[in-house]
């Protein structure tokens, strides 16, 4: 197997699982309610929902980079607001994060080993440290995720 099938495959595992440390991002918001990613259980702590437009932010932000954008990221961008906490709009984040992240994976199903050291884009990591950042983001929001489902 290539390195970057390996590396496909660790990215879907972190979004959808199986996953080797726990439930995948997808598994744990797959039963919470609109109200219950909304909640900001934790003082100063992110909800479920801005973790879960945060997620979508980056995965769109690293396909951007494979790309040759630099996708520098505005406050705006990076933690999107949200302003509807209707069960229907938290379906579309729902979508959302899910159709960036197939977005990611559809841009990396078109790379070659050969890409993996070269810089994502001039004076920024490699496109093997960028997309091994995504995996790493992934993994570190879903323990977030499961400790607010807790809260």
């Amino acid at each position: 197997m290539s390195e970057v099938k390996r590396i496909h495959d660790q990215l879907r595992r972190s979004f959808e699982g199986p996953a080797w440390h726990g439930p995948s991002i997808k598994e744990l918001v797959a039963d919470v309610t609109a109200e219950q990613a909304a909640s900001k259980p934790l003082a100063g702590a992110h909800s479920i929902w801005e973790i879960v437009l945060h997620i979508a932010a980056w995965e769109e932000g690293a396909r951007r980079r494979l790309t040759g954008d630099r996708a520098e990221l505005s406050t705006e961008e990076d933690w999107p607001p949200v302003k509807d906490t209707s069960e229907a709009a938290w379906r579309e984040a729902l979508e959302f994060m899910e159709r960036n992240h197939l977005g990611l994976r559809e841009a990396i199903g078109g790379l070659d080993d050969t890409r993996l050291p070269e810089p994502v884009v001039d004076g920024m990591s490699s496109v093997y440290g960028t997309l091994h950042g995504v995996i790493q983001h992934n993994l570190y929001h879903a323990g977030q995720i499961a400790l607010l489902k807790k809260a």
